[in-house]
């Protein structure tokens, strides 16, 4: 099975170095850098010592720097293609990938930005919009890349409208370590993916403030409320929300230290501003960039987000920590549903 992997960040690293290393059935991995530079130091080091540092990379995969073009006509000769971009990339590589005989999937999680009044679309949405006729999906679930990288047990999710995307998607990650559930609800994957981000960045405001372990639940278990609602209102199916996309990597970005959009929240506790959490990552933090649209679409449809409201009010100066806290727990009594 050929498999390309677009993207030489944590997660894309991790996941071609999980699959070359599994003991299955030949894989052939190319891992896909843009920077030409970047590409001959994991060839040279044999580790991506940038945003996967002291992890090997296994003899079997293989590092390309192709001109985009060629990687595009590559591409289409492969099984199965993986875009492993920050969502502000997506749209483009999509784009070239348009006319792409191979399956595609992709495992970035979030909104993209909007422009002007138009609200920011999810994975699925944008390929829907400039790329309809590709064989596409998402591959999801609750995953710390260096957790993945060495092989400690994870179980992903691999939704498509497509059978044969989520076959290929299970039959190229599936192993000892990884375990890939295969689901058609795709709104309901990418809903959870995204709006875990935004409830992480409050959890970890709450643990910043050591609000105590009583208001993490909380925050936790009316998040899951959140995500459900605006889920429901997108046309998701609310059986996908207590599965590993929406409760599983909730509690996993909430409450894990290797959480970018948790240390966000703990740095903006500290009195840190936006900028210095998040230069401080090193990494993209998809939550920061993906409120704002979460908000904003929850608005078109009517669906009450108060948590996610608060941290908008956060991110954007309108509101100081414990001021966002205050507004939540001053709202007024109502029934407990979703």
């Amino acid at each position: 099975m050929k498999i390309v992997v677009i993207g030489g960040g944590a997660w894309g690293t991790a996941l071609a170095v999980n699959t070359c290393r599994a003991p299955q059935a030949q894989r052939q991995v190319t891992l896909w850098l843009r920077d030409a530079q970047q590409a001959a130091d994991l060839e040279r080091s044999r580790e991506n010592r940038r945003y996967l540092p002291g992890i090997g990379l296994p003899g079997g995969l293989r590092v390309s720097a192709q001109v985009l073009p060629d990687l595009v006509s590559t591409c289409s000769e492969t099984d199965l293609v993986i875009v492993a971009s920050p969502m502000v990339g997506l749209r483009g590589l999509l784009q070239q990938l348009q006319h792409c005989k191979a399956s595609v999937a992709w495992l970035c999680k979030g909104f993209e930005a909007g422009l002007g009044d138009a609200p920011g679309l999810m994975g699925h949405e944008i390929q829907n919009q400039i790329a309809p006729n590709l064989r596409a999906g998402v591959l999801s679930g609750p995953s710390f890349a260096q957790e993945v990288a060495i092989g400690l047990p994870t179980a992903l999710v691999a939704a498509s409208r497509h059978a044969g995307v989520r076959d290929a998607l299970v039959a190229a990650f599936h192993n000892p370590t990884l375990r890939v559930y295969a689901n058609e609800d795709v709104v309901g994957v990418e809903v959870g993916g995204a709006v875990k981000n935004v409830l992480a960045i409050a959890t970890g405001l709450c643990d910043g403030l050591q609000l105590g372990l009583n208001a993490r639940a909380a925050l936790i278990t009316r998040g899951l409320a959140e995500m459900t609602r605006l889920g429901l209102a997108l046309g998701a199916t609310s059986d996908t929300f207590m599965g590993l996309s929406g409760l599983g990597d909730l509690v996993l970005t909430a409450t894990g230290d290797l959480s970018r959009n948790r240390r966000v929240g703990l740095a903006l506790a500290q009195g840190k501003t936006l900028q210095q959490s998040v230069d401080e990552l090193g990494h993209v933090a998809e939550g920061v960039y993906s409120a704002r649209t979460v908000v904003q679409r929850a608005r078109s449809l009517g669906v009450d987000m108060p948590i996610s409201n608060s941290v908008v009010d956060l991110l954007d100066g309108r509101l100081q920590p414990a001021q966002a806290v205050a507004a939540l727990m001053g709202r007024g009594p109502t029934a407990e549903s979703v």
